[in-house]
């Protein structure tokens, strides 16, 4: 024990003696050669400018970690990321595919207890590329362009107990990566103008989202957000879980969503077998959220294998929920609601919500409770869908049909409770059950006119 405290009192005096640390020097080279020389860095209370990027070569330094007790802020004065951790481990976590040199020099690198400030448009806060098992926790990232950037190729990313905050790109930007198993949990992701957790193309699997606040990853000027975006254009994403959660804000910024998930992916072997233009990912569930203050809580599309249960919608401007050219989904146990306290937002309540499934198969929606749809021809709008099973849901006082069916083959449909009771000149004029071109259904539905 008294020598690991006398390695870390050493480590400590050594950053000291060759940092400045008063946020006018340019720290790059002396940062740059403790690094180089010891591998593992204990940053002293203090402020580090830095010019460019330090890069930390495992293959170099061995094993590292930039490390502070919380009172250390780098600030990023240059173009591109404060600190570039790069490995060479490009192949899946399977023990048998590891290079020696990984688990003798490389395996998990870490960043814990710092501060990454950016001061010029282009800096980021801290790049990952070819890493085994980095670990980046207790780190606050802010006024940077991307906050943690993973690119290339890299496995097992723990991100844990972070604020990245009010970054003009992105929180979490898995950037057509190959990347498994990636942990983000008890983090604060908030006011990232690009999205918070983004993943676009490359090979994503085994992602887990839980117990986050991730909020107002949009900008109002800027291209549609989300603040949690999985686009798998060119690439494939799935195998994801979005637990715990919450996810809200802001309704301000056009095409604004809690959770996009475009599956339309790219895997040749599997695109001529399924005889479609391109691949339908997912694989996704997203359990025990709250979602609120977007334009859509939640938008799917072109995916298959999503599972949304238990979670809270309010406050979508646009819709609750969107779902198109999808199949595999499974709806359940939802609360959409329009609950009046949020009148206090100054919004008069002027949120729609209400649910579409448009082009959805082998799906099902039931035991949900949607509530106050305004705005919409329908609550539950369900167009040119296939077996597809709406059962027990209750949906109530809302404009137009509570539910409407259209061009529904092979479905069930029973069990739900479709009324309108507020007052007689707020109720909606049309029928609280809409029917139209639908064949080989079963359509059944308590569906009263309140009295």
């Amino acid at each position: 024990m008294r020598s690991l405290l006398t390695l870390l009192a050493l480590t400590t005096l050594l950053s000291a003696q060759t940092l400045v640390g008063d946020g006018q020097a340019d720290e790059t080279a002396a940062l740059q050669k403790l690094v180089d020389n010891q591998g593992s860095v204990r940053l002293p209370k203090g402020r580090y400018k830095l010019t460019k990027t330090v890069t930390i070569d495992l293959t170099k330094t061995g094993y590292a970690a930039i490390s502070g007790d919380g009172t250390a802020q780098i600030i990023m004065a240059g173009s591109g990321p404060a600190l570039h951790f790069i490995g060479t481990h490009g192949k899946s976590a399977d023990p048998w595919n590891f290079k020696p040199q990984v688990w003798q020099n490389e395996r998990a690198p870490s960043v814990d207890g710092i501060e990454i400030v950016g001061a010029h448009a282009e800096a980021d806060g801290i790049e990952a590329t070819g890493v085994m098992q980095l670990t980046v926790e207790h780190v606050l990232i802010r006024e940077c362009r991307h906050a943690i950037h993973l690119t290339k190729s890299n496995r097992n990313i723990i991100i844990n107990a972070c604020n990245l905050y009010h970054n003009t790109g992105i929180g979490v930007f898995y950037d057509d990566v190959n990347l498994h198993q990636s942990n983000i949990i008890g983090s604060h992701i908030s006011y990232n103008g690009g999205g918070g957790i983004v993943s676009r193309g490359g090979n994503v699997r085994n992602v887990q989202i839980g117990t986050c606040d991730i909020e107002a990853n949009h900008d109002a000027k800027g291209k549609p957000a989300a603040n949690v975006e999985l686009d798998s254009t060119g690439g494939s994403i799935g195998e994801v879980t979005i637990t715990g959660c919450t996810i809200q804000h802001t309704n301000k910024a056009p095409g604004s969503a809690n959770i996009r998930i475009l599956g339309a992916g790219k895997d040749d072997a599997i695109v001529r077998r399924g005889g479609r233009p391109t691949t339908r990912e997912g694989n996704v569930t997203i359990t025990g959220n709250v979602f609120s203050d977007v334009q859509v809580n939640v938008e799917i599309k072109h995916a298959r294998g999503v599972t949304v249960s238990a979670n809270t919608f309010w406050e979508g401007f646009s819709h609750d929920l969107v779902v198109e050219d999808s199949s595999n989904i499974m709806i359940s146990g939802n609360n959409f609601d329009r609950n009046p306290r949020y009148i206090v937002n100054g919004n008069n309540l002027a949120e729609k919500n209400g649910v579409v499934l448009s082009r959805v198969t082998d799906s099902s929606f039931s035991d949900n409770i949607v509530l106050g749809g305004h705005g919409h021809e329908a609550a539950v709008d369900v167009a040119d869908c296939s077996r597809l099973r709406l059962t027990n849901n209750s949906i109530l006082d809302s404009d137009g049909a509570a539910l409407r069916l259209t061009r529904l083959t092979r479905s069930l449909v029973s069990g739900n409770l479709l009324r309108d009771d507020r007052p007689a000149d707020q109720r909606s004029k049309s029928p609280l059950l809409v029917v139209r071109e639908c064949d080989d259904s079963r359509i059944e539905a308590d569906a009263p006119s309140a009295k």
